[in-house]
């Protein structure tokens, strides 16, 4: 199975898969991929652009091998605002797509505390997206200790 794990940065994507996968299933996540791909110290956000750059390719790269084997493992993949085209390619799978949406203030602070100020502008992206009803949000709980 593929779960598709989506919501705003810092919303607890990671912490949701971390609390369900098992060690033998597949777990896609672009941050771990870039601090895999760095050296010791690297950030464990706000990666360089060209150790981000590599990252997403191996990103790409995952999903395209680890589709192949859906019926072997489960597929844990974190994208935070996936495009039409890539829910639908996930949907031709049979992927359950998951929103972890704890509140905008809840990731606002996150944010303040741990991300960029540059992810903001990719907070208030997401909540323009998910106004509406159209979310369909799994937690509304803290993911993890801050």
């Amino acid at each position: 199975m593929l779960y598709v794990v989506t919501g705003p940065p810092a919303a607890g994507k990671s912490s949701w898969i971390e609390a369900r996968a098992k060690a033998n299933d597949i777990v896609i996540d672009l941050d771990l991929i870039a601090r895999a791909l760095t050296g010791p110290g690297a950030p464990q956000w706000n990666h360089d652009a060209i150790a981000s750059k590599i990252a997403l390719r191996a990103r790409y790269a995952a999903i395209d091998e680890a589709l192949k084997h859906l019926d072997a493992v489960d597929v844990y993949l974190t994208h935070t605002m996936p495009s039409d085209t890539w829910r639908a390619r996930y949907r031709s799978v049979g992927a359950e797509i998951i929103t972890v949406d704890p509140g905008e203030q809840v990731v606002r602070e996150r944010v303040s505390a741990m991300r960029s100020s540059a992810m903001n502008r990719v907070v208030t992206r997401w909540y323009r997206q998910h106004r509406g009803g159209q979310a369909q949000p799994v937690t509304a709980q803290s993911s993890r200790d801050w």
